[in-house]
């Protein structure tokens, strides 16, 4: 049985440089699934502004880059002003499959979960023939181990890009705080799971390609740091004993 729709849901798109896979990533949205899609484009050099305007898309223009998670943090603060009750994250870069944007919003709307990640991670052998490269498999899989066993999670993907979230969740978690660059996710799953927000996932298929943005090694590395830190600052907290604004309730 379908669920019904009761909830106001938007899709944001984190967009830089996106042109050649808007059209598709929006088209593949079915029909009636979401509300409104909103469109932040980070100082993109192409057409990525214009052709979000032609498809209907509510675009927001940074007239300067301010990373993938400051990008987010528009996406989300925008977002919440028109009245999402459910925000839905999808990359405009055709990695994930915008199809499946009603199937997450429903784990929210039966009230299964609070937040829902797509996993790229169903088996090794899918995720390679994806294109994922090797070594970001296993980095891959041992960060997300990492992060369970500290966080008390059990994903098999802590790294994914297609991500729900009731609006009660970015209300609470303090976002606003959060890195400007990648390591903004990882934040924000720590940030959740020391609210006590629910986290779910689903199987979502890998598309690696060109034109599919994906952090290089060296981005890759300072990444990885990154997230050992927000997990030390986590342990920390849990122990009393870090008082940074990270897990902080947002007011």
């Amino acid at each position: 049985m379908a669920v019904e729709k009761t909830s106001k849901i938007v899709v944001v798109m984190p967009a830089y440089n996106a042109a050649s896979t808007l059209e598709r990533t929006y088209q593949d949205i079915p029909a009636g699934a979401v509300d409104e899609v909103i469109l932040v484009d980070d100082g993109s050099h192409d057409d990525t502004r214009e052709i979000a305007a032609r498809l209907g898309i509510h675009v927001i223009r940074h007239a300067e880059n301010r990373g993938y998670g400051g990008n987010q943090k528009t996406c989300y603060t925008e977002a919440l002003a028109r009245g999402a009750d459910i925000v839905i994250m999808v990359h405009p870069d055709f990695q994930y499959d915008s199809r499946l944007v009603s199937f997450f919003s429903g784990f929210i709307e039966m009230d299964i979960c609070d937040v829902m990640l797509g996993s790229r991670i169903r088996t090794r052998k899918e995720a390679l023939a994806g294109g994922m490269p090797v070594v970001k498999y296993f980095v891959n899989r041992g960060l997300t181990l990492l992060m369970n066993v500290v966080l008390g999670q059990n994903l098999a993907d802590c790294h994914s890009g297609f991500r729900a979230y009731r609006r009660q969740v970015l209300e609470t978690i303090n976002y606003e705080q959060n890195a400007d660059d990648f390591s903004f996710d990882a934040e924000v799953i720590a940030q959740v799971a020391a609210a006590g927000f629910r986290t779910g996932e689903a199987p979502m298929p890998v598309r690696y390609f060109a034109d599919a943005s994906s952090i290089g090694f060296k981005d890759g590395v300072v990444y990885s740091f990154k997230i050992l830190n927000v997990l030390m600052k986590y342990l920390l907290y849990r122990l009393k004993l870090y008082h940074g604004r990270l897990f902080r309730i947002a007011e």
